[in-house]
């Protein structure tokens, strides 16, 4: 299992957008906007690769040095095969 935790979301909507929209927009909505962009061209990656499996977009888990915590309101939002 590979985790992902994308820390810039709103750098990157500003990089490929307008800035006012960035700053016009909530960090949650940036981060939903990159996360499923990232999901559907990782997906295709793999695929073309001959990979197959799935990636999800989970909410409430940390990594804490060793660690795996989940926080109340862990959720699974997305899943896509590839």
């Amino acid at each position: 299992m590979i985790l992902v935790k994308i820390t810039n979301s709103t750098e990157v909507v500003a990089s490929k957008t307008h800035k006012l929209f960035a700053k016009v927009t909530p960090d949650k909505v940036d981060e939903n906007l990159v996360e499923a962009e990232v999901i559907k061209q990782m997906s295709a990656d793999l695929a073309s690769f001959g990979l197959k499996g799935e990636i999800s977009i989970v909410k409430g888990i940390e990594i804490k040095e060793e660690a795996l915590m989940t926080k109340k309101g862990f959720v699974v939002k997305k899943t896509q095969q590839f």
